[in-house]
């Protein structure tokens, strides 16, 4: 099983309270930290830590959270042939504030990430051509990850986009017909079909919008309500959320897309994926940082009651 991931890499600052600061106010923290992030990093980092052959694609500045960056990947047996190393932009940043409970704000600062282009898809080269799938974010420049995706998918991989960060106005009509799967939370959610989803119900309407858009599986992300899914044949169905103690949901939503690619390449139903995703997130949530909380496949399998 080969996957690629095309996306963003990050070093996150992380600090974690009681709660967030107002405008205008200071608060003293608990603790702080500093740690591999990037959605595409960390859905990388997901797929290699489920057992599967992992090539990540972007761009690190040449600096040291870039080579901290490529150090940590490489721990987690991810192939970075296809990371390029920019000498004109610093290795992209997230300040990531968590509070007790696990609730979080994020501001992203792209740098490398954003100045990605065609050429990194002509870097891919024949690797897309033979991939599985193609996972893919909103953290990195949207033409180039299109470019990827319409290649892989002429060769007969799947391609998932994780919609976020939310978009501020609605996809372009392109992006529908270049995915065969959108992944998004109650905000992404609404911002991409104007629905929020609070419930089944809703997540349900929110979900047969997606899909007639032109995707084949929409998957609506609820956290702690569960997750409402679409297939291409109109079957939908609800996954509850697993019951577990949050204390951080940072990368909650990317160690989700990482289990949903894995079961889909491995051939399960839309309905066993989402089972299978749900578990890697909610894991996720009951440790701190945004790579570094990523599930083993033997943790999912055993917190699923399953042997491996």
């Amino acid at each position: 099983m080969s996957l690629v991931v095309f996306g963003s890499i990050n070093v996150d600052v992380v600090t974690y309270g009681d709660r967030v600061p107002g405008p205008g106010e200071t608060l003293h923290g608990e603790s702080y930290a500093i740690s591999l992030g990037g959605k595409g990093a960390n859905q990388a980092v997901s797929l290699a830590r489920l057992g599967v052959e992992t090539h990540l694609a972007g761009r690190l500045g040449a600096d040291a959270f870039g080579a901290m960056a490529r150090e940590r990947l490489t721990y987690f047996g991810v192939d970075l042939t296809h990371v390029r190393t920019d000498e004109g932009h610093p290795t992209g940043i997230a300040v990531i504030q968590v509070e007790r409970g696990g609730e979080n704000r994020i501001t992203v600062i792209g740098a490398a990430n954003m100045a990605i282009n065609g050429d990194d898809v002509d870097r891919l080269g024949p690797l897309l051509g033979r991939t599985q799938g193609l996972l893919l974010q909103m953290e990195i420049p949207l033409a180039p990850a299109l470019e990827a995706a319409r290649r892989v998918r002429s060769q007969g991989g799947f391609v998932l986009l994780d919609p976020a960060p939310a978009p501020k106005t609605e996809l372009p009509p392109e992006v529908w017909g270049a995915v065969d799967g959108v992944t998004p939370n109650e905000t992404e959610t609404e911002a991409l079909v104007g629905i929020r989803p609070t419930d089944a119900e809703s997540a349900a309407q929110a979900a047969r919008a997606l899909t007639d858009r032109g995707v084949s599986m929409a998957v609506v992300k609820m956290g702690a309500k569960g997750v409402v899914w679409r297939d291409r044949d109109g079957t939908e169905g609800y996954q509850p959320a697993f019951p577990v103690e949050a204390i951080d949901t940072v990368a909650a939503g990317d160690c989700f897309s990482g289990g949903l690619a894995r079961s889909l390449a491995a051939g399960r139903s839309l309905a066993e994926a989402v089972r299978f995703a749900s578990a890697c997130g909610a894991l996720a949530t009951t440790r701190r940082g945004a790579s570094d909380a990523a599930p083993s496949r033997a943790e999912v399998e055993h917190f699923l009651g399953r042997d491996g």
